[in-house]
């Protein structure tokens, strides 16, 4: 049975009083307090307390960031904390996270201060990673629990984190053990102390017995809440990226600004057009640039009829869409080489709809500068002056407006203002062009694209190219060559195996590559038993860290072997077992993602310039930004905007954004999520600090995504 701590009660009055506040007009006691939504993250340069920065950041949360170990950082005092603003009591942040639940000196009069202003305000605290002890509500790890590595641990969220912050989650809660020679998780588990009022969240079995130790629980004690957190993280870690959102919710008691989606869309290149196939003997492809003095037959690879029928069962048995990403000089083409006759066209086009699709230029030729072709790498073309020699703007406008005016004539639902170049040429490419052709800015202008596809390995940040803002795209390590999976093997270990067993030896020339092998692959079983848990873990982790960011393949990866099914299916079949239904993969299409993008750049540019200003006094959230700012926020269900509902539902919240024209906006909030009382009583003595925790490398450095043999 939870045991139940009765305190005095006070009044806000004396509370701010015996915080040092001043005690302000009479008639502000009797007043609601107004709380700040900015969050206060005291850090000690641990890993656990950056990832939660790290995710407030994403999402677009405010927050102070207080550096322990800088020398001229504030004292976190009364004043720091709280003050009077327009003769109503202030607190200042909403929710505080501390590396640990002590990460003060005995005795110190800043963790004095900081349960004060819990308790006083109804604050809660996020201990990011802390030893379980009494003094968080737990038992020691010595007294029938356990310390050490939980590798590969499968935890579980319990009923209680189901019905409350974490219910966004199926349950499980895997974590990673991606090198079985470094440690990457290390955690205590144990079970809650005698007489503690202590409700754990997500837990995992304590080895060597049949009970369940507590990773993630509520404390709750002498008018406090805390959050403990028994395990160590870094941002990047799966485990981490499925308990963020939960963290910040139960912090921010789902009243906060920033929000954050789980988002996948994937990109199909190419479509209409045939891709060059990888010629396992000559290392390369013939057709395409790497096959110096014209080496090798080509052997192109086509999506069928029948491919095309499989994609859509396929989309529709995931509820998913693919953006197909067409040419349509592939299908004029094979018309003129076939009589008239396109089988994979026409059946495309009978089933446009089924699909959304974005403008990939007529002949996907390449729009940076003139190529030497007859070099590997090539080069780019110089005039007589040494200067570059560019694709004209004239070529440019070309290959855009015409495959435009194709996929019209063909009936495509196109936005014009989508483009994805070939190879995502125009823009610069290291080191042999490092700088985008200036002919492109123009040719966007002159066909009025306002969004522009960029490779994300090469050219991550959005930035602008004349009228058109860049949607980065990640590139999935599926070949656009390959279209059975032995190709796709033998070049994977021609790229990624050192010279002398027979690779290129990229990764002796750069090893930060991280994909590099130890020994080459099986041709019959390294795809489904390496390539694919690989770059699904990939592909998930962006799914899961609030990235919008399209992914690429190509239509050679929907034909023969269709190679880009089982990595597909292992991310929505693994994202399906994580999530409850209130939560589903967010697929956009790439205009939606720029804005989305863009907004996130504006948003951050406002919080980090001070120009935004949001607070909730009881159930009124009041926030104000610059004029024509797009606001985002997260706000519990019920929430209005004057007479109009606010946001859309996702997680079990509402969020979305509300563009601000200067003037205040107003949220209502439904009367279930009533304010946090003050709980007060007499305020605790500060504990003695917390024990040293263990950090293992595994933390300190991520470690990389590769599956180990």
């Amino acid at each position: 049975m939870k045991r139940t701590i009765r305190t005095t009660a006070l009044t806000v009055g004396a509370l701010i009083a015996a915080l040092g506040l001043g005690a302000g007009p009479a008639e502000a006691d009797a007043t609601a307090p107004r709380v700040d939504l900015r969050v206060l993250v005291v850090s000690d340069g641990g890993p656990a307390t950056d990832a939660i920065a790290a995710e407030l950041d994403t999402a677009g949360t405010p927050y102070t960031k207080v550096d322990l170990t800088r020398s001229d950082r504030p004292t976190i005092d009364a004043g720091f904390l709280a003050d009077t603003v327009d003769g109503r009591p202030r607190a200042r942040f909403q929710a505080v996270v501390l590396p640990n639940d002590n990460p003060f000196a005995a005795g110190s009069a800043e963790m004095t201060a900081l349960a004060a202003y819990e308790q006083t305000y109804a604050i809660p605290q996020v201990d990011a990673y802390t030893y379980a002890r009494p003094q968080a509500g737990l038992q020691v790890p010595t007294s029938g629990g356990y310390s050490g590595s939980i590798d590969g641990v499968q935890a579980q969220v319990t009923a209680a984190g189901r019905g409350g912050a974490f219910g966004y989650l199926d349950g499980p809660v895997p974590f990673e053990d991606n090198s079985p020679s470094v440690g990457e998780s290390y955690a205590y588990l144990s079970t809650p102390a005698a007489g503690a009022d202590f409700t754990p969240y997500v837990q995992a079995p304590i080895p060597g017995t049949t009970r369940q130790g507590s990773l993630v629980g509520e404390y709750r004690h002498d008018g406090r809440r805390e959050l403990v957190v028994t395990f160590v993280y870094n941002q990047y870690q799966q485990q981490f990226r499925l308990l963020a959102r939960g963290i910040v919710e139960w912090m921010t008691g789902g009243v906060h600004l920033g929000a954050s989606r789980n988002y996948f869309a994937v990109h199909v290149d190419d479509v209409f057009a045939a891709d060059d196939r990888w010629d396992t003997r000559l290392n390369c492809t013939p057709g395409d640039v790497d096959c110096t003095g014209g080496a090798g037959t080509p052997s192109p690879i086509r999506m069928t009829p029948a491919d095309v029928d499989h994609a859509t069962a396929w989309q529709n048995s995931r509820h998913f869409t693919f953006d197909m990403v067409y040419n349509g000089a592939g299908s004029v083409d094979q018309r003129e080489d076939n009589d008239g006759v396109d089988q994979l066209a026409d059946r495309l086009i009978t089933d446009r709809n089924q699909f959304r699709w974005v403008n990939h230029t007529y002949t996907h030729a390449f729009l940076g500068c003139e190529q030497n072709v007859t070099v590997v790498p090539w080069t780019c073309t110089t005039n007589a002056d040494g200067s570059t020699k560019w694709v004209s703007r004239t070529a440019i406008d070309n290959e855009i407006l015409t495959n435009r005016v194709w996929g019209q004539v063909a009936g495509l639902p196109l936005d014009n203002t989508e483009l994805v170049t070939g190879e995502h040429s125009g823009l610069r490419i290291l080191p042999q062009q490092p700088a985008d052709n200036p002919n492109l800015a123009l040719a966007l202008t002159d066909n009025n694209v306002t969004w522009l596809a960029s490779d994300n390995s090469r050219d991550p940040q959005q930035r602008q190219v004349g009228p058109a803002t860049t949607v980065a795209r990640y590139p999935m390590n599926v070949f656009y060559n390959a279209g059975r999976t032995a190709e796709q093997v033998d070049e994977y270990n021609w790229l990624y195996t050192g010279r002398a067993q027979g690779g290129s030896g990229i990764c002796e020339d750069n090893p930060a590559t991280t994909t590099c092998l130890s020994a080459p692959l099986d041709t019959g079983t390294g795809y489904t038993g390496y390539i694919v848990p690989l770059e699904t873990r990939i592909a998930l982790g962006h799914v899961l860290s609030n990235d919008p960011k399209p992914h690429f393949i190509h239509q050679s990866n929907l034909a023969e072997d269709r190679i880009a099914y089982p990595v597909l299916d292992g991310v929505l079949d693994g994202y399906d077992a994580l999530f409850a239904d209130s939560t589903p993969v967010v697929d956009l299409r790439m205009k939606d993602i720029g804005v989305e993008l863009q907004r996130r750049a504006a948003w951050k540019t406002a919080v980090q310039a001070g120009q935004v200003t949001a607070y909730r006094i009881g159930g009124t959230v009041t926030v104000q930004g610059p004029n024509g700012t797009a606001v985002p926020a997260t706000l519990p269900a019920g929430t209005t905007r004057g007479t109009t509902a606010f946001g859309t539902a996702y997680a079990g919240t509402l969020s979305g954004w509300t563009t601000s024209a200067g003037s205040a906006l107003t949220f209502t909030l439904p009367s279930s999520a009533a304010a946090p009382a003050a709980t007060a009583g007499t305020t605790a003595a500060a504990t003695a600090p917390t024990p040293h925790t263990r950090v293992p490398a595994g933390v300190t450095e991520q470690v990389p995504y590769t599956p180990e043999s």
